[in-house]
């Protein structure tokens, strides 16, 4: 049962539009197909007894009149009258016997003819279809000879037949098509909003959505109108805060700064510059997160410039990085941030490996950067971790060797407003992998 509808679930349309027309079409279908079954079950079989009933009678009425007269000419009257007013053709051949042998099913509705000459003419008689015109030969034994008619098609079979089935099937494809320019014009708002909300979700700059379509699809738009303009309040009130706070904290630390510096050296005042170059790096931590939230616009960019001025930056200060870009890498960045997410990958990844392999391609509909080192990498129970804000593996106080615990969470951030998403695995050189895939 389950294959079954595993079975119909892939047959049947997978989107709004075909499932919507399958819905209009399905029952049109089912009432041409009751339709159908009705006119030939009744109508047609009606029909043809009644033709069949009637063509019986004319020949039924020849034959008696032959039955009556014996004379040559008076029957040649006979035929020549029932030819013009019967629309018949009309022959005796005097003293012919019929074979002994039934009539071939050549036509369809043939038994009916069979049923009805058999009740109406109570004589032998055999029938058979002419060519290719369709007309019918019917040969009646009579006691001095044989009586051959020939009636054309349209006696037994009528064209209001063809011309019910024409309409259904033209009236079917004209209600087809205006029901897919309706549903197309449907759903094509909803197609609208749907590439709109992709758009937001990758950080792409929506202007207001415009409200069409049905009155379902108008509210769902007034809601993503309303949630974007939430959503970009919402991001420049916190990016403007932690700017903010940041901005004001420098004011204290720099005076902290000279009066440290007219200070003797001592123990505690090396322990006291300390915790303000502490406190200045996490601060320089904040104002690059807020800045990852900032208003830069997306444009479109080659990810392996990026790739490439990351790692010559990784390179001059030290670093034994690699780097490895293949096919078309294009696609709308915010360059700005997105160095900044490099960076602090590939940062991370010098702190804590010796060696750092960087890897940039093209796969099918996305961009996916790999980021390899060969340290002592993360357990996978700690590694959604890593990613929480100020959330550090190293225990110690020390900004040299664990950081603020931005890094990831700015990298995070940074590739999630692009749409994309991040993953931290096992490296092929021992550490730890980050995978950042970005939709192009």
């Amino acid at each position: 049962m389950n294959r079954v509808t595993r079975a119909i679930k892939q047959l049947l349309p997978h989107g709004l539009f075909g499932r919507s027309l399958l819905i209009i079409v399905m029952p049109l279908i089912l009432l041409q197909l009751i339709s159908a079954t009705v006119f030939y079950e009744r109508h047609w079989d009606n029909v043809a007894r009644r033709l069949a009933s009637v063509l019986a009678g004319d020949i039924g009425m020849v034959v008696d009149s032959f039955r009556e007269t014996a004379d040559p000419d008076s029957r040649e009257r006979v035929l020549t009258i029932a030819a013009v007013n019967m629309g018949l053709g009309l022959s005796f051949r005097d003293g012919a016997i019929l074979p002994n042998v039934a009539s071939e099913k050549m036509i369809e509705g043939d038994e009916i003819l069979l049923r009805t000459l058999t009740d109406s003419l109570a004589r032998p008689f055999t029938f058979e279809l002419i060519g290719e015109t369709g007309d019918i030969a019917i040969h009646v034994q009579l006691p001095d000879g044989v009586l051959d008619v020939l009636a054309p098609r349209k006696r037994l079979y009528t064209s209001t037949t063809y011309i019910f089935v024409m309409w259904m099937v033209g009236s079917s494809l004209v209600l087809f098509g205006v029901a897919m320019i309706f549903m197309r014009n449907q759903v094509r708002p909803i197609r609208r909003l749907a590439a709109a909300a992709d758009a937001l979700g990758k950080g792409r700059d929506v202007p207001t959505f415009k409200l069409q379509g049905a009155t379902e699809v108008r509210q769902a738009a007034t809601a993503f109108n309303l949630m974007r303009d939430r959503l970009l309040r919402q991001i420049s009130q916190r990016t403007e805060m932690l700017a903010g706070v940041s901005h004001d904290l420098r004011t204290p630390l720099t005076r902290m700064k000279l009066q440290l510096a007219m200070l003797k050296d001592g123990p505690d005042v090396a322990e006291l510059k300390a915790d303000v170059a502490e406190m200045e790096t996490m601060i320089d931590g904040y104002l690059a997160f807020a800045r990852g939230e900032g208003p830069e616009e997306p444009v479109r960019t080659d990810l392996g410039e990026l790739l490439a001025d990351a790692v010559s930056g990784a390179q001059r200060a030290g670093g034994k990085v690699g780097l490895f870009t293949e096919g078309d890498l294009a696609l709308p960045l915010r360059p700005a941030a997105f160095k900044r997410c490099l960076a602090n990958l590939i940062g991370n990844a010098m702190r804590y490996g010796k060696t750092v392999m960087v890897k940039a391609a093209r796969q099918g509909d996305s961009i996916e950067v790999t980021v390899d080192d060969d340290g002592p990498g993360i357990a996978p129970d700690r590694r959604e971790e890593v990613f929480r804000p100020f959330r550090r593996l190293e225990e110690s106080r020390n900004i040299e060797t664990g950081g603020v615990g931005l890094g990831l969470t700015i990298a995070r951030d940074v590739v999630h407003a692009h749409g994309g998403a991040i993953l931290l695995e096992d490296s092929p050189l021992g550490g730890l992998r980050a995978r950042l895939r970005l939709p192009v």
